[in-house]
């Protein structure tokens, strides 16, 4: 771009602050009219155009805050006290007295003073124990209040300890954020400013409609937009890219024919453990790995659930011993925050035996929170959401299982898949999948599945019904499309991150 270009793209700021261009930035402002932030972009837009080289450089100052200024004139309370003291020792409130201190600022001198081993306190009375150099000598925190304002960076020793003591006292002094602007121009720059500014400035910057009726435009020049220049990025409002996901799995799941099924973030030990035929000394059922609800007990379904669940963990079901000890209520009736979703497909099993046996073959998912007594670290939180699903048809078998999961998976975007054997207390056979992260290159569990066993589908829907079940970690699913390798940025909520992080588009 030439010389007569770049005249003819000036905006009317830019050319407001080129006359003073030779000035500093504050005297810039004053001169030119603009406010800071006018002045800074219209800079910034000049070195956009090679016209200058900006330079800002951002330093912390501290100064004196509204207390801060009080006290250089008056003195600090400490030293406030200290005068009073001079004279002999004092009860507590004739010393407050005679300071004329304010409850908070006594007894901040108080504290100041004992710290340094300058008064003592016995039988209710302030003791002065410094000597008289000690008195007259003015402290840290005077010489440092005096030596206000002061670049951060720049502090002694000295200073920053005087700093740290007084900022936990209030408003005495306060921490800004300051930035040093400069600028060079550059061969261009100084070639623009020795041109005619003020012809510049008869280009038109808009067509109005009222030029366009007068015809008023034509034979006059338009300003030159400059289209490559950075403008300010705008961010609309949008859901929380976890809760986006978890939109999606609902489509997924709905789309595959599946009901959602609900049910509260706290659940009694019954529908969370036995139910599912965790035996109530299971590991998984100590404080170690699960919140308990203190000093609350839930409510158990009818006895005809209670007991058949009851003979389940005592003697099994026909071709099962079941654990074979003494299953207590006490132990059902304790309230947890539940550990899986998982819970609800027991309650919902529960329901169908109990009213709707004539409505299965069926299917249901559910997504929604989980808790786990974790170590929070990069692959694991104390708290994550679960994608649980159930299908209960007499015809079903494991190949349908594994077809299920692969179908989600895919529509999650995994295409690489692993299945491997596990165990579940509840589902036999059991089998855990894992999906291959390019990003960290190894495979990642992400969910386990089964077949639930008759000690848990005879007991809840009256007789040994093929139930095909899974629940997905669903967090760990996302962290590929995210490309987020350490499982805390789910949910750090860091608003630059949040803003920039692109939509779930699948």
């Amino acid at each position: 771009m030439n010389i007569n270009e770049l005249l003819e793209s000036l905006s009317p700021n830019e050319r407001r602050i080129l006359p003073f261009i030779k000035h500093s930035f504050e005297e810039i402002i004053e001169k030119s009219g603009l406010d800071e932030t006018s002045v800074l972009r219209s800079l910034e837009f000049l070195e956009n155009k090679k016209i200058l080289k900006l330079k800002i450089e951002k330093k912390k100052v501290i100064d004196l805050g509204v207390n801060g200024i009080l006290y250089q004139r008056k003195g600090l309370p400490e030293r406030n006290l200290l005068i009073v003291l001079e004279k002999g020792p004092l009860n507590l409130n004739d010393a407050k007295k005679q300071s004329k201190l304010s409850d908070n600022e006594f007894q901040a001198a108080l504290g100041a003073l004992k710290k340094k081993a300058m008064i003592e306190i016995k039988n209710g009375k302030i003791l002065l124990t410094a000597n008289k150099e000690e008195i007259t000598k003015k402290s840290l925190e005077e010489q440092f209040l005096e030596a206000l304002p002061l670049e951060y960076d720049k502090l002694k020793p000295e200073q920053l300890h005087a700093l740290k003591s007084l900022q936990n006292r209030k408003e005495i002094i306060e921490i800004k954020d300051e930035r040093l602007v400069s600028w060079e121009l550059t061969d261009i720059g100084k070639e623009i400013i020795k041109q005619d500014l003020v012809k510049a400035q008869e280009l038109i910057e808009q067509l109005t409609p009222e030029m366009i009726k007068t015809s008023s435009w034509k034979g006059k020049k338009f300003r030159r937009y400059d289209i490559l220049s950075k403008v300010p990025e705008i961010y609309g409002g949008k859901r929380h890219f976890v809760n986006q996901a978890i939109d999606n799995a609902r489509k997924i799941w709905t789309e595959l024919g599946f009901k959602e099924m609900t049910g509260s973030l706290t659940q009694t030990g019954f529908w969370n453990f036995d139910a599912l035929f965790t035996a109530q000394d299971h590991p998984v059922r100590e404080i170690q790995d699960t919140f308990y609800i203190k000093d609350i007990k839930g409510k158990l379904p009818d006895k005809k659930i209670t007991n058949a669940v009851k003979q389940s963990h005592e003697k099994g079901v026909e071709g099962s011993k079941g654990w074979q000890y003494s299953w207590h209520e006490d132990e059902a009736k304790r309230v947890i925050l539940r550990t899986h979703t998982t819970c609800l497909s027991a309650q919902t099993l529960a329901k169908l035996g109990k009213d709707n046996l004539k409505e299965i073959p069926a299917k249901f998912f559910s997504v929604g929170k989980c808790f786990r007594n974790e170590t929070v670290d990069a692959s694991h939180g104390f708290e994550f959401n679960q994608t649980e699903g159930i299908v209960i048809d007499e015809n079903a078998n494991f190949k349908h299982l594994l077809g299920y999961l692969k179908e989600f998976l895919n529509k999650m975007g995994y295409e690489k898949i692993r299945f491997r054997p596990h165990y579940f207390p509840y589902t036999e056979p059991s089998v855990e999948a894992d999906v291959w992260n390019e990003k960290i290159g190894k495979w990642v569990e992400v969910l386990g599945a089964g077949i639930f066993r008759p000690e848990v589908t005879q007991p809840l829907l009256g007789k040994p019904i093929t139930v095909l079940a899974w629940g997905p970690g669903f967090d760990r699913m996302l962290m590929k499309f995210y490309e987020i390798v350490d499982f805390r940025e789910m949910y750090e909520n860091n608003l630059n991150k949040l803003r920039k992080i692109k939509f779930w588009v699948k």
